[in-house]
């Protein structure tokens, strides 16, 4: 994994943990296409390693991400005048699938969020399973405010906070501190300071290591399917989950060492 050279993003793997970090600091770590082909190869990359049980997304420089960066979209091809796809469809439609990668992943994500986290970068918060807020995290969607939209994390803030909040948002560009962000669900975690960021960041590691990789990622499909199907077919689907799950050995050990007291081998490892 950490053998792919980026340009704009590190990715790294100690073990079963993978840290993937935003690293245009001198910009808050605002996206460019660049950026966002980087994240879908990086986020594949993660998917398809099966030593790597937990994705850590965070920012350098003390901002999560700043958005989009509006150099970057100001320097746009011109619009074809022959009847053609316009060329800045495919490239912004892009960034839906990296975030529909990141929010499938099979391993547990978390996201740690200081400072901006702005249009994309409020997106990927809201892909990421697990948030731990800085006290300077700040979310919102302002790019109405010049003229245009947080196209493609609609409908991913939509699914963390309800309609009503992304309506609020949508139309008054106001921002919202870690508190509020806290508050509403954003992020589960609100830390003052980053000594106490790291301290949650590492008890969520050691929680998240006791657990049953594929059962992890069995419940995470079921709960985003919960927003596409009705309850019957979630309940089709978790049962015959549930029998399969039962079946494997990890289930026999699973049981067999909680009932003697002792963790199974995967949370040894």
């Amino acid at each position: 994994m950490s053998g792919q050279a980026y340009t704009t993003i590190g990715l790294s793997r100690d073990g079963a943990v993978a840290r993937l970090t935003l690293n245009r600091p001198q910009r808050r770590n605002a996206l460019t296409h660049e950026m966002m082909l980087e994240l879908e190869d990086a986020f594949g990359r993660v998917r398809d390693d099966p030593a790597c049980r937990i994705l850590v997304l965070r920012g350098a420089g003390g901002h999560f991400c700043a958005g989009g960066d509006l150099d970057a979209m100001a320097d746009m091809p011109a619009k074809p005048m022959d009847g053609t796809v316009d060329p800045l469809i495919p490239a912004y439609r892009q960034f839906g699938d990296a975030l529909l990668a990141l929010n499938t992943l099979p391993q547990a994500t978390i996201a740690i969020v200081e400072g901006s986290a702005v249009g994309g970068g409020f997106g990927m918060a809201c892909c990421s399973d697990v948030v731990v807020l800085h006290e300077s995290a700040r979310f919102g969607v302002p790019e109405p405010r010049v003229g245009f939209i947080p196209s493609q994390i609609i409908p991913f803030v939509v699914r963390r906070l309800g309609e009503g909040v992304m309506r609020d948002l949508a139309v008054t560009g106001r921002v919202i501190d870690a508190a509020e962000a806290h508050r509403l669900g954003i992020g589960q975690h609100l830390c003052r300071t980053g000594v106490e960021v790291e301290a949650v960041l590492s008890g969520l590691i050691s929680d998240i290591s006791r657990m049953e990789p594929s059962a992890v990622a069995t419940a995470k499909r079921l709960v985003l399917t919960c927003a596409v199907a009705d309850s019957a077919a979630v309940l089709d689907d978790a049962a015959e989950s549930l029998a399969g799950l039962l079946r494997r050995p990890q289930a026999s050990e699973g049981i067999e060492a909680f009932m003697a007291k002792v963790p199974p081998g995967w949370a040894k490892r």
